[in-house]
C-alpha cells in the first residue's frame, strides 16, 4: 500500500533583482539604443529628469531613508523590492559589476566631456526602392484600374529587385487578397511595363533576365552584343565557368570573350541596390561607435561615446514631495500616494545606477581588450591580432564570460583604420610548425592572399592550398581549408578559373 506523506527540502536558488536585471538588459544596448531607451524612461517615469543635478540626488537618498525608516516594513507597505537595488543576498552581483578600482582615465570622459567632439550623425534623405517605381507608374500609359494592379504587383518585389512569382500565382493572389479579377494576358502586360522602369532589371524572375535586360538598355556595341549572346544562349555554361566550351561553341577569339564577360561582370546582379532607401532604413543600417580609442602622449585610451545621451538625475520635486506624505497623518490613502511616489523614485534610481553600471562594465571590458590587442590598435594590421576568446577578457575584468559576451555583441570601436565590432578581436588559435599560437585569423589573410595571386587560368586546388599552407607554416588540412574557404566566400578552383 502507497504512503502519502509531506516532506521537507531545502533547496538554493539564484534570483534576481529588478535593479540587476536592468543592469543586464543596459549591457547589451549599443549607444544609438540606449539614447532610444532613455527617452522612453523619460516619458514613463516623471520622477527621472535631464541634466546633472547631484543636490536633487543626495536630497532623495536622505529621503529614501527615511521613508524607509518610518513606513517599511512595519506598517506591511513593502512592495517585495529590495532596499538596495545593488545589492541581493541570493546573486553575486560581482558577475556583472565589479567593485575593484578604476583608474581616473577610464572614467573620466564618460559623461559629455567638454573637450570631446560631439558625433552629429547626419540623416540621409532618400526614398524607398517602392516608391520611386510606384511614381514610375503615373509615367506610364496604363489606366487608373491597371495602376493599383501595378502598385500591388510592386509589393511583390523582393529585397534585391526580383519578382520570383509566376503570372498565375500573382493572378490567384490579387483575387484573393484584393478581389480583383484579371487574365493572365493582363497581368502579364502589367508586368512588362513594370520590367521597363528604372533601374535597369527591376521585376525581373532572375539572374539571367536581369542580366540580359541591362545590357538591351546598354548602348548596342561588339562587347555588349557578344556578352548578350552569353548570357541569352550559354548562361548556365558561363555560371559554371566553362569558358573554353563556349569560346568554342561561339567561336570568337580569347580577346573579344574577354572583353565580352567584362560587361557581364560590371552588371548590376541586385537592381534593388541602386536605391539609398528610406530615412528609416538608412538611419537603422547607420553604425555609431560606442568607442574610440585615442592616442595621447603616445599611449593609447579608450573614450566612450556617449554621443547625445543626456546626463540624468533624480526629480527634487517627486523627491519633496516624498518629504511632504512622510510628514502627513499616516492613513491609508497617504501610504498608498506615498509608497507610489517612492516606487518611480526608486525606478529612476535604479535607472541611473544601471546606466552608470554599464558604462563602466564598457569601460574596463573595452580597456581590457585594448591591452590585449595593443599592437593591432597601433598599426591595424591584421596579423597584429592575438588569438583571444572570452574568457580571456573575462579574466582580465574579473566579470562572468556572460557580461563579456553581452558587451562585445554589437558594439563597436571606432580607430584610426577603421571601426571595427567588439567580435572581430575574438578569434581561436592554432600552433604552427614553429610551436607558436596563431590566431585563425591571420591563417584566413594567408589563404586568402594565396587565391588572389593564383593564376586565374589554373586555379589552386584545395589539395594544393593544403601544401602551400603547410610551406608557409600552417599544418591544417584539407576540410579545414574548405571550412575558411566557406567563410571567406572564396569559391572552388572550378569556379574561379578565368581566361
Amino acid at each position: 500500500m502507497q504512503k502519502f506523506g509531506l516532506n521537507q527540502t531545502l533547496t538554493q536558488t539564484t534570483k534576481l533583482s529588478p535593479a540587476q536585471i536592468q543592469v543586464i538588459r543596459m549591457l547589451e544596448l549599443p549607444s544609438i539604443e540606449l539614447g532610444q531607451r532613455i527617452n522612453e524612461e523619460l516619458q514613463d517615469n516623471p520622477a527621472l529628469e535631464e541634466g546633472h543635478d547631484a543636490l536633487a540626488d543626495q536630497e532623495a537618498k536622505e529621503r529614501f531613508d527615511e521613508f524607509d525608516e518610518e513606513y517599511m516594513p512595519e506598517d506591511g507597505f513593502d512592495d517585495g523590492r529590495q532596499r538596495d537595488p545593488l545589492q541581493n543576498e541570493d546573486f553575486n552581483y560581482e558577475q556583472y559589476v565589479s567593485d575593484d578600482e578604476t583608474p581616473s582615465y577610464m572614467l573620466r570622459q564618460q559623461y559629455n566631456p567638454a573637450d570631446e567632439d560631439r558625433r552629429e550623425v547626419p540623416i540621409i534623405g532618400g526614398s524607398s526602392l517602392i516608391e520611386e517605381l510606384k511614381a514610375q507608374v503615373y509615367l506610364t500609359h496604363m489606366t487608373k484600374p491597371q495602376r493599383h494592379i501595378a502598385k500591388w504587383v510592386l509589393g511583390n518585389i523582393d529585397n534585391d529587385g526580383y519578382l520570383r512569382r509566376t503570372t498565375e500565382q500573382l493572378v490567384d493572389d490579387l483575387m484573393f487578397q484584393e478581389q480583383i479579377t484579371v487574365t493572365d494576358a493582363e497581368m502579364e502586360d502589367i508586368v512588362r511595363q513594370i520590367k521597363q522602369f528604372d533601374p535597369p532589371g527591376i521585376a525581373s524572375a532572375n539572374l539571367q533576365e536581369c542580366l540580359a535586360t541591362q545590357l538591351k538598355r546598354k548602348p548596342q556595341t561588339k562587347n555588349t552584343e557578344l556578352a548578350l549572346t552569353i548570357i541569352e544562349q550559354h548562361f548556365e555554361a558561363f555560371s559554371k565557368h566553362h569558358f573554353d566550351k563556349i569560346i568554342q561553341k561561339i567561336g570568337c577569339k580569347d580577346d573579344d570573350f574577354q572583353a565580352a564577360v567584362q560587361e557581364i561582370v560590371h552588371l548590376n546582379q541586385k537592381p534593388a541596390n541602386a536605391f539609398s532607401g528610406s530615412v528609416y532604413e538608412t538611419q537603422r543600417e547607420t553604425i555609431i561607435p560606442d568607442f574610440t580609442i585615442e592616442e595621447r602622449d603616445d599611449e593609447l585610451y579608450v573614450v566612450l561615446n556617449t554621443g547625445d545621451i543626456p546626463e540624468l538625475h533624480v526629480s527634487r520635486e517627486y523627491s519633496e514631495m516624498l518629504a511632504d506624505y512622510s510628514a502627513m497623518p499616516q492613513t491609508a490613502e497617504n501610504k498608498q500616494a506615498a509608497q507610489f511616489i517612492k516606487q518611480k523614485l526608486d525606478s529612476a534610481r535604479w535607472f541611473i545606477d544601471a546606466i552608470q553600471q554599464r558604462n563602466e562594465t564598457l569601460m574596463r571590458t573595452m580597456t581590457a581588450i585594448l591591452k590585449a590587442q595593443y599592437d593591432f590598435f597601433l598599426d591595424g594590421e591584421e596579423t597584429s591580432l592575438k588569438p583571444m576568446i572570452l574568457q580571456d577578457i573575462a579574466d582580465r575584468t574579473g566579470y562572468d564570460v556572460s557580461t563579456i559576451s553581452r558587451v562585445s555583441n554589437s558594439k563597436y570601436v571606432e580607430t584610426r583604420f577603421g571601426i571595427y565590432p567588439l567580435k572581430y578581436f575574438f578569434s581561436e588559435s592554432m600552433t604552427n610548425t614553429e610551436g607558436d599560437e596563431v590566431s585563425t585569423r591571420e591563417i584566413k589573410k594567408q589563404l586568402q592572399e594565396l587565391v588572389d595571386n593564383e593564376d586565374k587560368r589554373n586555379p589552386l586546388t584545395d589539395e594544393q592550398l593544403v601544401d602551400m599552407m603547410k610551406a608557409h607554416g600552417y599544418p591544417i588540412a584539407r576540410r579545414t581549408i574548405a571550412k575558411y574557404r566557406d567563410l571567406l566566400q572564396i569559391p572552388v578552383a572550378r569556379l574561379r578559373k578565368s581566361l
